[in-house]
């Protein structure tokens, strides 16, 4: 076990001064539990997705392509032990003391048996240096059993569950291809955290046919749930993806933000967000050679300081109108 220091783990009175910061970062709360800096390392175990493979359905969500967030170190067909070792050396260079946490990223990684997950998992943190996992999946694909075994694991180790809701509206599901519904997102999430598990979740503000009010709403939704940390993305469209085919035929369905479009959506959703959910991030970037649109020419820290100036000029924070 790699956890030679002493895990301090989440409290519900994290917060931020409004003076300064203006929202709740997810940095400022992993910088109060490690002695170090903390980076993650990408992991492509190889896993499927029931919303491709058939059981819940094929073709996947509408507006995904596993490609855009893939690093060149991160591929299948190496071992997890191999990957995270590159991911490490990737990273070393930049930071020399720091500690990683081992992110299984692509597709379902919660989607197999739990034998296989536990061995996945455990060959992640038998890494020197790593001293927690980081887990992307759908609320469907969580078993009371894999949920206990997290719990267990989060007493020595640092353990995030990522859910997937992308939208709090049920239409809005339905039409992506998301193959579940909110509820289903409440019941996982409200699992998660009941058994002391860092509860994460994924957001994205502009899905086809969502009002800017529909939008706003999921601040207020997500709000009234135990979420650690959110992930809010603007709508990317990609190349492959359905979607992309569904724009070319019907670009009505979709409202594209600017990059000051999307800046003021971002805040008028920050204002209604809980002030106890550390935001993680605000946009994603897609590879250029896959991206259709919106291309704004900003890189992230670009984008946030854009958006922190815009907070002092608005005289607006996180949790404003909660």
């Amino acid at each position: 076990m790699n956890t030679h220091f002493e895990m301090k783990f989440p409290t519900t009175n994290s917060s931020f001064d409004i003076k300064n910061e203006r929202y709740l970062s997810y940095n400022k709360v992993l910088k109060s539990q490690f002695p170090e800096r903390v980076q993650k390392i990408s992991i492509n175990a190889g896993f499927t997705c029931p919303n491709r493979d058939g059981s819940k359905g094929t073709g996947g969500c509408t507006y995904c392509n596993n490609l855009t967030f893939s690093p060149d170190y991160c591929q299948s067909a190496k071992s997890v032990s191999n990957q995270v070792k590159e991911g490490i050396e990737f990273f070393h260079h930049k930071y020399k003391a720091q500690y990683y946490l081992a992110y299984f990223q692509s597709y379902t990684n919660t989607y197999d048996s739990i034998e296989n997950l536990k061995s996945i998992y455990e060959q992640a943190l038998s890494y020197p240096g790593v001293v927690g996992l980081v887990v992307g999946t759908r609320p469907d694909c969580v078993t009371d059993e894999l949920l206990e075994y997290f719990s267990e694991l989060a007493k020595t180790h640092y353990v995030m569950i990522e859910y997937g809701i992308e939208s709090t509206n049920d239409d809005t599901l339905q039409f992506i291809n998301r193959g579940h519904d909110f509820a289903c997102a409440q019941k996982a999430i409200l699992k998660t955290a009941a058994l002391g598990i860092h509860t994460g979740a994924h957001i994205i503000l502009g899905l086809p046919n969502e009002s800017r009010s529909t939008i706003l709403s999921h601040a207020d939704k997500l709000s009234e749930l135990p979420i650690d940390s959110l992930k809010i993305h603007q709508l990317q469209l990609v190349r492959g993806t359905k979607m992309a085919q569904q724009f070319n035929q019907n670009p009505e369905w979709f409202k594209l933000y600017s990059a000051d479009e999307y800046i003021d959506l971002a805040i008028d959703f920050l204002e209604r967000l809980s002030p106890k959910i550390a935001v993680e991030r605000f946009v994603s970037q897609s590879p250029k050679e896959l991206l259709i649109a919106p291309d704004w020419g900003l890189k992230n820290f670009e984008f946030v300081a854009k958006l922190e100036k815009r907070l002092i000029e608005r005289d607006s924070w996180q949790g404003k109108k909660y």
